[in-house]
């Protein structure tokens, strides 16, 4: 009896020890570029016209405000030029640059671990925006961001695993030179992750000094080409439906020195673009069209990002709506509108319009960022972090946002059907001559780390047992979460030599 009662206890001891341990990543509940699209709010009859409507609108209409540079590039591979100054786009054109753009694109990090696969339905959530203050949780106030927040924010998703890329979430506002704030923007988010980071460039004369300092870090020009780490979020149009000529000069110079390209069409629905979601959606499309003949004209074939984000507006006070149903629908319908082309795209979702961590905040992140996953939006911009519709940047949401996005990455994965899952003989042995209940059987046992995804922060305990444990808070939580992330040194720090040449050639305004 005593050796059964120890063999028993052993074996329950090895299992214990194996759960604690890390899974390997095919074994894990949820990971990057998990398989979505299973949600789609547009029929393919729908899709058809939205499809059409976008040709009418490019072939009709065009595009204003084109530079000099970008009209010789569209012209040549048959765009043409009105006498009104508007770019206007065959229809045969726009179909010929679908067919030959890429249908994959891979976004590289630092550390090739955390590469992303942009492609089909494959879905991944990260930070983006250009909040332009903090949120001070401690009290409850805003002040303006600068560039050690912006670092501390690289720092932090860092080290979270359902944060998978680092779009840059706030503006240096204490850095008052545009050149200087763009490439201290690149310094302080790539020496905090070395996840995929994307960055704005002000000027197109700017880009070059960016990507010498890109060519630092990686350790050469040819390194850098063969893996560039850092994007463009590029706002190459000003909706409705004209170029943002400085944009698109730099976004021809980020073509030229390698870097992928995030075209991003932003309109407001009700302002800038139709206040319906159908029409907002083939504004987007159709600007993000135009965009793709643009970037193919520069360089057949260049990894580009189909980035439309409509916004949604309150119609009663001219308000951003990013945190409503309406904002969630047009990004699932963008999202739908991406696979319809089989093009990697991205759009916007889990933003708060709350200006705090609150319960609000709570159900606007949720609400879109479950379905631009169910949709399978291969890039979840602004999924974690931003408040007061995108004006404010939190360090603590940005933490909950983790667990949030880890429930919300549970839904893509939806429910698997087999045998096994199935569970006709588990329950068979459980109910005859079983012990009548599933707890502790060695199948619940052995898939409790692979189906399940477990809060860090969400507290699931018993009132009594949080009683008992001081009633924890979980902004409280969040914060000390945050200040033990940031009393560590980052990992992706720069090694020192390559620092210091960094800093004698550039004037960086993070601390040493």
């Amino acid at each position: 009896m005593t050796q059964r009662t120890q063999s028993r206890s052993g074996g329950r001891s090895a299992r214990r020890a194996a759960r604690a341990a890390p899974l390997a990543t095919h074994l894990r509940p949820i990971r990057p570029g998990m398989e979505g699209g299973r949600y789609a709010p547009l029929t393919p009859a729908e899709m058809d016209r939205i499809h059409a409507t976008a040709l009418d609108a490019l072939e009709q209409i065009g595009l204003a405000d084109a530079p000099p540079s970008g009209i010789e590039h569209l012209t040549r591979v048959g765009a043409t030029l009105g006498e009104d100054g508007r770019i206007r786009f065959p229809r045969a054109l726009i179909e010929d640059t679908i067919a030959r753009a890429n249908r994959a694109v891979t976004l590289m990090g630092r550390d090739p671990a955390h590469d992303l696969q942009l492609s089909g339905n494959r879905v991944h959530y990260g930070t983006a925006g250009a909040a332009v203050h903090l949120v001070e949780i401690d009290g409850s106030s805003y002040r303006e961001c600068g560039v050690q927040d912006l670092h501390d924010a690289a720092r932090i998703a860092d080290t979270l695993e359902n944060i998978h890329f680092l779009q840059r979430p706030m503006v240096c506002r204490d850095i008052t030179d545009n050149l200087e704030m763009d490439l201290n923007s690149i310094y302080a988010c790539c020496a905090g992750t070395t996840k995929h980071i994307g960055v704005s460039f002000t000027e197109p004369d700017f880009v070059k000094h960016g990507v010498e300092m890109l060519h630092m870090i990686a350790g050469g020009e040819d390194k850098w080409r063969e893996r560039p780490f850092v994007s463009n979020t590029n706002c190459f149009v000003v909706p409705p439906m004209k170029f943002a000529t400085e944009s698109c000069e730099v976004m021809e110079e980020c073509i030229k020195a390698g870097m992928p390209v995030l075209l991003l069409s932003a309109g407001m629905a009700g302002a800038t673009a139709p206040s319906t979601i159908a029409g907002a959606i083939v504004q987007a499309v159709s600007e993000c069209l135009a965009g793709l003949v643009y970037v193919n004209a520069v360089k057949p074939g260049h990894p580009a990002v189909f980035g439309t984000w409509p916004f949604g507006l309150d119609l009663r006070t001219g308000a951003m709506t990013g945190g409503s149903g309406e904002q969630a629908l047009l990004t699932a319908g963008c999202a739908q509108m991406h696979k319809y082309y089989d093009l990697p795209g991205g759009a916007a979702a889990g933003i708060a319009d709350s200006k705090l961590p609150d319960m609000q905040a709570g159900w606007e992140q949720m609400c879109s960022n479950v379905m631009a996953g169910l949709s399978g939006l291969n890039m979840v911009y602004e999924a974690a972090g931003m408040h007061a519709s995108l004006l404010g940047f939190c360090h603590e949401s940005l933490i909950l946002g983790n667990d949030l996005i880890g429930q919300a990455l549970r839904c893509v994965r939806g429910i698997e059907i087999n045998d096994e899952t199935l569970a006709l003989e588990q329950i068979r042995e459980v109910c005859i001559g079983g012990p009548g209940h599933y707890l502790g059987t060695e199948e619940t046992l052995g898939r409790m780390q692979q189906d399940h995804v477990y809060p860090e922060f969400g507290d699931r305990t018993s009132p009594k047992e949080w009683d008992e444990l001081g009633k924890p808070d979980l902004i409280e939580k969040a914060t000390a979460r945050k200040n033990a992330i940031l009393a560590e040194h980052s990992a992706a720090r720069f090694d020192p030599r390559l620092d210091a040449d960094i800093r004698a050639r550039f004037n960086i305004h993070l601390p040493a």
